[in-house]
C-alpha cells in the first residue's frame, strides 16, 4: 500500500486567499522581547528601517493575542516615528481581536499569510515591507516547506528589506532565528537568559525548522553548539560574576578558536550570539 502524500499548505478560504495554515496561537506578553531588542539594537538591522523608502513592518502569524505585535510597534517606533506595523493572521477571530487594539496608521491588523495580505513588493504599487518578523510560524511545517516559505517571503520584501524568522519558547527565554534579505540567509542568532540554561546546547530544541533536524554530527550547527558547550564549561570560573558574564566569556572563547562571531561583548552579555549564516548552513 502506498503512503499518502502530505498535502501542501492550503490557501485559506476568503477574498484575501491567505497562503498558509493558522499558527498554533500560543503567545505571551514579552515573549518576543529578545528578538525585538536585537532588531532595534543591531545597527545594520535598525538602519534597514531607518533608511527604508516606506517604513512598513509585518508581524506574520502573531497568534491568539495581538500583544506581541503591539509591543513590536512600540519598540520600533523610537527608530523611526512613522513606522507602520501590520499584524497578519489567517484566523479571522485573531484578526478581529487585533483590530480592537489597532491604532491606524501606526498599527493595523489584517487577515493574511505568506502572501503578506497585499503588502508584498509589487502588489498595488507597494515597495514591500522593510522588515518582516515571523516567529514561531514555521515549526508546524516540514523542513522542505520551511525553505519554500523563506523563498516566498524573501521575494515579497522591499529592496534592502529583511526577514527575521525563528522560534522561541513560551516565555521567550530561549530563542533562535535567521535573518534574511532578498538574496538569502545572512546571519544566525542564539539568544537566551543564560541563567535558564544548563548548557548552551539546550537551545537546540528552539532551532529554526531549516536547522533543527541538522543538529547531528557532521553538520555545522551541531559543531557550533558542541564547541559552545565546551567554551561554557571552560568559562565556569566566571560563574561567580553571574550567568551573563559566563555567557559572554564563553562567546569570547568561541571567537578565539576561530568561529566568526559578530557583535561585541556588550551584546554577548545580553545572552546573544550571532554568526554569519555560512557558519551554520547545512
Amino acid at each position: 500500500m502506498s503512503t499518502p502524500r502530505k498535502k501542501a499548505p492550503r490557501l485559506a478560504a476568503g477574498r484575501a486567499r491567505a497562503l498558509g495554515v493558522p499558527t498554533r496561537g500560543t503567545t505571551n506578553p514579552n515573549r518576543l522581547r529578545r528578538i525585538d531588542r536585537w532588531m532595534a539594537g543591531t545597527p545594520w538591522v535598525a538602519r534597514t528601517l531607518r533608511e527604508a523608502a516606506d517604513p512598513l513592518v509585518v508581524d506574520l502569524g502573531f497568534g491568539s493575542s495581538p500583544v506581541t505585535t503591539v509591543e513590536l510597534a512600540s519598540r520600533l517606533r523610537p527608530l523611526r516615528a512613522d513606522t507602520r506595523v501590520f499584524g497578519l493572521e489567517i484566523d479571522p477571530e485573531r484578526v478581529a481581536a487585533g483590530k480592537l487594539v489597532a491604532d491606524p496608521p501606526a498599527l493595523e491588523f489584517r487577515r493574511g499569510g505568506f502572501e503578506l495580505a497585499g503588502l508584498a513588493a509589487g502588489v498595488a504599487g507597494s515597495d514591500g515591507p522593510a522588515l518582516v518578523r515571523a516567529l514561531n510560524v514555521l515549526r508546524q511545517y516540514t523542513e522542505q516547506e520551511a525553505w519554500k516559505a523563506w523563498d516566498e517571503l524573501r521575494s515579497r520584501l522591499a529592496p534592502g528589506g529583511l526577514l527575521v524568522e525563528g522560534t522561541c519558547d513560551e516565555i521567550g527565554r530561549r530563542c533562535c532565528w535567521v535573518t534574511l534579505d532578498r538574496s538569502g540567509p545572512l546571519t544566525f542568532t542564539l539568544a537566551c537568559l543564560p541563567s535558564d540554561l544548563e548548557r548552551p546546547s539546550d537551545l537546540a530544541e528552539r532551532l529554526p525548522k531549516t536547522l533543527i533536524h541538522r543538529n547531528v554530527p557532521g553538520e555545522r550547527v551541531h559543531a557550533l553548539l558542541s564547541e559552545l558547550d565546551v567554551c561554557w564549561a571552560k568559562a565556569a570560573p566566571h560563574a561567580p560574576f553571574g550567568p551573563r558574564a559566563r555567557w559572554a566569556e564563553a562567546v569570547a572563547m568561541l571567537a578565539g578558536i576561530g568561529w566568526p562571531v559578530l557583535d561585541r561583548r556588550r551584546r554577548w552579555r545580553l545572552g546573544e550570539l550571532t554568526v554569519p549564516w555560512s557558519a551554520v548552513a547545512p
